[in-house]
């Protein structure tokens, strides 16, 4: 399968067997990797990583990835770019492709990667947007793959906030998949109804399907994996807090959801997690409004059934793929 030259900006922009290509690839990179066999055929080449938000693991992971295939990077990060602020989007595009083989964006509106890719002549990949987190996608399913051994037919539930990039995402992907998405949480937290349809459509081409609801023994009840997410996201302003506290906190992963799903579940979080009172936000939250876990109890973030570190590697090896299939 050819895929040179292609951007990566949503899932919704691949079929199912691309999206699956790029999955058994990552596989592959990943057992090399463990193997100490080397894969720097892209050697010679350099990557432009721009960070208006800044993150842990989709730097970490680009850049090892990078470097694994042998090319350069250069990290900009929210200052040390003039991105719509003194140089527009396509400018910047225009700019950075005539010095890098491929550019990666991780910040704000999805429009903002679309246009750097319309702008650019190299690959532009999507590190995160509001709208979605396609790189994240890949990682999910490579850890749903090496656990269970398939894709097709999983049941796979989302309790939080899926009006944004996870739950936007998580449903695409389940529908392009085959999978069975439920999100769980309040009505007004609810994916937009228009992307709803458009998924709904695509999984009855599948076999996958796609339910909201908000009862939470309904909504996990057999699933195969329970995933969640922090709820309140980058540049939201601290006073949502307490709102999302309130709204969500029946929706909290802990044992009785874990328990009430299938006897094989599994719990996945894109991460950071809000598990305990290690963080200066955890502890922030605990003194304002009197809770020492948010959108999942350490109990299940530290359970046998957590795969949240497995999955947070796989970041690295579906990136790796990602580079080393558009170049």
């Amino acid at each position: 399968m050819n895929l040179k030259g292609r951007d990566f900006l949503k899932l919704l922009d691949f079929t199912s067997e691309e999206i699956e290509y790029l999955v058994d690839l990552a596989a592959d990179l990943k057992d090399k990797k463990k193997k100490g066999i080397p894969v720097d055929t892209l050697r010679g080449k350099n990557v432009a990583l721009i960070f208006e938000k800044t993150s842990t693991r989709t730097r970490c992971s680009f850049e090892v990835a990078a470097h694994d295939l042998g090319m350069g990077t250069t990290y900009l990060d929210p200052s040390g770019s003039q991105i719509g602020k003194k140089e527009s989007i396509a400018d910047t595009a225009r700019v950075l492709a005539g010095m890098f083989d491929g550019i990666e964006y991780r910040g704000y509106g999805q429009s903002i990667v679309e246009e750097l890719a319309e702008y650019s002549k190299v690959p532009v990949w999507n590190g995160l947007t509001n709208e979605f987190h396609p790189t994240q996608m890949l990682a999910d399913l490579l850890t749903i793959k090496e656990h269970f051994g398939y894709y097709k037919g999983i049941k796979l539930t989302y309790m939080g906030d899926a009006r944004y990039n996870m739950g936007n995402s998580l449903m695409v992907t389940c529908a392009k998949m085959g999978m069975h998405f439920t999100a769980c949480t309040s009505e007004k937290y609810f994916p937009e109804a228009s992307l709803v349809e458009e998924c709904k459509a695509i999984a009855a081409t599948t076999g996958g399907s796609i339910t909201l609801t908000e009862d939470v023994k309904a909504g996990t009840k057999d699933a195969d994996v329970i995933y969640t997410d922090v709820w309140v996201s980058m540049g939201e302003p601290d006073e949502i807090w307490k709102e999302r506290i309130h709204d969500l906190l029946p929706y909290q992963v802990n044992k009785a959801a874990m328990d009430n799903a299938g006897k094989n579940a599994v719990f996945l979080h894109c991460l950071p997690a809000f598990h305990d009172l290690d963080t200066k936000i955890g502890k922030d939250i605990q003194k304002r409004f009197g809770i020492s876990e948010m959108e999942v109890t350490d109990e299940v973030f530290e359970s046998e059934q957590s795969l949240v570190f497995e999955e947070a590697e796989n970041r690295m090896h579906t990136i790796k793929a990602i580079m080393a299939a558009t170049l």
